[in-house]
């Protein structure tokens, strides 16, 4: 769907001017892993999940961190699962026209999807979209509410340009979506560079960057289990 594609760009440059920020700061992953795991913390992840489904708007920029990078340390977490649902989204979006059947079936997948992995921007953007086609405008501002307090966490560790200030992302999908949430559009290369970070190289923009980092060390510790 044309539209549903257009409304996303026009919310990542909305986001993009509200959430940068010129102070940038690593995850330290050991502390992390050891507050989220705290039953008796603010910092519990459970805590701060269901602060998340609740779209609490009063988290602080440590508790969004945490619940972000606090998921990699969860049993659930899968970086490289993918949901039967999301082939039939794909299908669906396809379509040049949606009909509210068609808005009503996003959701559902997209449900669906969310349960693989919850921190998902660009299934936060089509479920936005479609709440809004179909006048549900409170659970809209509660999708809206959890996509940034996913992208407030992202873009608080690095601006991408090298691998000293690089991007921290728990999942490959997250790469992408913070491409187009800068405006940035994708170069067709991808390589893995020390073991640690994925390089993106981006098509020609007018500040001249050649690519971006992404820490995706998360992801591939994952696998070695």
């Amino acid at each position: 769907m044309r539209k549903i594609i257009l409304f996303t760009v026009l919310f990542f440059a909305f986001i993009n001017i509200n959430a940068q920020t010129e102070e940038f700061t690593a995850p330290d992953y050991k502390t992390i892993e050891k507050n989220v795991a705290d039953k008796n913390s603010a910092l519990y992840f459970d805590k701060l999940f269901d602060r998340y489904a609740k779209s609490d708007t009063t988290m602080t920029l440590e508790e969004k961190r945490h619940l972000y990078y606090g998921y990699s340390f969860q049993d659930e977490y899968s970086p490289y699962s993918r949901s039967e649902a999301e082939k039939k989204l794909r299908e669906l979006l396809q379509k040049d026209d949606g009909t509210k059947d068609d808005l009503k079936k996003i959701i559902e997948y997209t449900d669906e999807i969310l349960k693989t992995y919850p921190f998902s921007i660009r299934i936060k953007e089509y479920r936005i979209y479609s709440f809004r086609e179909l006048g549900m405008i409170a659970e809209a501002e509660k999708e809206s509410v959890q996509g940034e307090i996913i992208i407030d966490a992202i873009l608080s560790t690095g601006n991408g340009t090298d691998k000293e200030t690089c991007f921290y992302v728990i999942n490959t999908s997250n790469e992408y979506e913070v491409l187009s949430l800068l405006g940035f559009e994708f170069g067709g290369s991808q390589s893995l560079i020390d073991g640690r970070y994925d390089y993106l190289a981006l098509a020609d923009n007018p500040y001249q960057i050649k690519g971006f980092y992404f820490d995706v060390s998360r992801c591939l510790d994952s696998m070695k289990f």
